[in-house]
């Protein structure tokens, strides 16, 4: 299933007629690594307690937990079998096994900025999880940023669907964080690539010289 085939009118549809059960389940789901857009079931759910057919609280509540619930599954896939399955993709795109542990490695020592602000980013709310089981991060720590991040992240979505919807149309709204959140992700991108991509070039540099 693509997100193209999940519109703002399937999901207004199935929040009307499910209320808080299908805001937690979109949520979950798309925690899990299916291809829901979890963001945009948060915005519906804060619009509809806005427009007073929800309970503001009932729908954060559901929204963290679904998001917490949903990542805790995430990190246990990639602690119990993640490392395996990442060395088999691995071995097909040529990455060395080296690689892959400088990799790891790295992940590891960001892993806590990765879980709290990897909520704010699709494929990182996806992602985050599961590297942070293969990182062997410690439960204990990765449930304390989880629900941090799923708190701060569902707060914010819930609240401003709730207090924006009052004023802009919800297709308007979810246009709008959808817009964001490709800058945002271009931006992520650029930080974590262009370093990288300059020390390639003064190792380069150094060979040559």
């Amino acid at each position: 299933m693509s997100l193209e085939l999940i519109s703002l009118e399937n999901i207004q549809e199935f929040a009307h007629q499910y209320g808080y059960w299908a805001i937690f389940l979109g949520i979950l789901l798309e925690n899990l690594g299916l291809p829901i857009p979890g963001e945009t079931v948060t915005l519906v759910g804060g619009f509809l307690a806005g427009s007073d057919e929800l309970n503001y609280w009932l729908v954060l509540s559901v929204a963290v937990t679904g998001a917490v619930i949903g990542a805790n599954c995430g990190y246990w896939v990639g602690k119990l079998g993640g490392w395996p399955f990442l060395l088999r993709i691995g071995k097909i795109f040529r990455i060395s096994e080296e690689r892959l542990l400088n990799i790891k490695e790295q992940f590891s020592q960001n892993a806590a900025k990765a879980v709290f602000f990897g909520r704010f980013f699709a494929l990182l709310r996806i992602f985050a999880a599961p590297l942070a089981g293969i990182a062997e991060m410690p439960f204990g720590k990765f449930f304390a940023y989880n629900l941090a991040g799923a708190t701060a992240w569902a707060s914010l979505m819930v609240t401003l669907a709730f207090f924006a919807g009052k004023v802009i149309s919800l297709e308007q709204l979810v246009a709008w964080v959808s817009q964001f959140a490709i800058v945002a992700v271009l931006i992520l991108a650029a930080l974590i690539f262009v370093p990288i991509w300059l020390e390639s070039r003064q190792v380069k540099r150094a060979a040559e010289e």
